[in-house]
């Protein structure tokens, strides 16, 4: 088959490689319809996570058919049209069946390279590094899924792939984010990063019953899609001080709550953001937190900061001792894709949400290491990339 391979720092290359096969019992084969590009896939193709190897198959957010199944899955048939999460679960851990799918027990084969990096394992994830399990990803014409019984989601036959597709991991992400600021009707919250995931964290921010969204970025035209689509006041980090003027923006309150959807490949043009490009780039820090102190320092008293960008390793300079002084709450990790699915699809089915406003791109698989270029260089207004094997 073919398949998006990673062969080093901004290399990636579409590979003929052997087809998936049942390993477990309860696992599927999936012929993959839509998969897609993620944010955090860009993680990957900049170097930033360690223990990637040469010829993984990239891709966690993708759909497709189910073509074969294993003879311990009983909750699928071939034919059956599903989601797959990027997160892998069992089921039946502790950590599952309180609804924590991200913290499988039982899902990262590799868990000791996590527990020498985070103390603890979290739960396998597809084409994300050996981590994480070193699982074959989406990006490719067909995927093993593991514990496919509980980790393929059914979706309707009239909803297009493009509606469904997210709920694999942006939809979800998103929705968790703002579930994380625990909402309160009439409140303000702060998104930075007009992405795919903020900008459907501003439209779940609404939904859970914020009265007012500012969305920060320095792109136009993630800031008009904020605007136009997402319905959020936007500001352009490019023109103003932030801080001065979230601080102008709420009577001098702050934010109810930050939402840092950006991650650890923060821009910015503060002296912290160009500390954070220098030393990185020095190989002396691993991720770049600008944004993050940012939200720490701009959220009121008493607020909450949710984190769905991803950070890797350690971060320098972070005001802690801001978040100790007015007592905030910080909420953040891997999402819970599982938890939220059918919630979620309740939504699209609703029309409440029709998370497909977000893709700006489309590519045949082949054509994928151009569609990395294009949507890391943030070229030709590109926002987010489908793309069809």
């Amino acid at each position: 088959m073919k398949a998006l391979c990673w062969h080093g720092k901004m290399d990636v290359r579409v590979d003929r490689v052997p087809d998936p096969k049942i390993i477990n019992p309860r696992d599927a084969i999936i012929k993959v319809t839509s998969t897609a590009i993620c944010g955090s896939d860009l993680h990957l193709y900049d170097g930033y996570i360690p223990t990637m190897q040469a010829g993984d198959i990239l891709g966690h957010e993708f759909m497709g058919e189910v073509i074969e199944v294993g003879k311990g899955n009983e909750a699928l048939k071939k034919g059956d049209r599903v989601v797959v999460p990027f997160t892998i679960a069992c089921g039946g851990c502790g950590f599952c069946r309180r609804q924590l799918w991200s913290l499988c027990d039982n899902s990262n084969p590799n868990a000791s390279l996590a527990e020498k990096l985070y103390g603890y394992s979290g739960s396998g994830l597809f084409g994300y590094s050996h981590i994480y399990g070193g699982y074959a990803g989406g990006q490719a014409e067909y995927v093993r899924v593991p514990f496919a019984d509980v980790g393929c989601f059914q979706v309707p036959d009239h909803l297009p792939d493009e509606q469904v597709l997210f709920l694999s991991d942006i939809y979800p992400t998103a929705f968790m984010a703002a579930e994380n600021c625990n909402i309160q009707p009439g409140d303000t919250v702060a998104v930075w990063g007009c992405g795919p995931v903020g900008l459907l964290t501003i439209q779940c921010a609404y939904l859970l019953g914020a009265r007012r969204v500012i969305a920060i970025d320095s792109d136009p035209n993630r800031l008009d899609l904020a605007r136009g689509r997402a319905h959020a006041e936007i500001l352009n980090l490019r023109d103003v001080d932030v801080l001065g003027e979230l601080d102008d923006r709420t009577g001098g309150r702050g934010p109810d709550a930050c939402i840092d959807a950006v991650g650890m490949e923060a821009h910015g043009n503060t002296i912290g953001a160009v500390y954070d490009r220098v030393k990185t780039s020095l190989y002396l820090a691993t991720d770049r937190p600008n944004v993050l102190r940012q939200a720490i320092m701009a959220c009121r008293k008493g607020g909450t900061v949710s984190i769905p960008g991803v950070y890797g390793g350690l971060l320098d300079k972070l005001p802690i001792g801001a978040a100790f002084a007015k007592g905030l709450t910080l909420k953040m990790g891997q999402t819970h894709v599982h938890k939220y699915m059918r919630r979620l699809l309740g939504h699209i089915e609703a029309g409440a949400i029709d998370p497909s406003f977000i893709i700006t791109h489309r590519f045949r698989l082949e054509d994928a290491a151009k569609a990395y270029d294009l949507f890391g260089n943030h070229a030709d207004g590109c926002i987010k990339v489908v793309l069809t094997p």
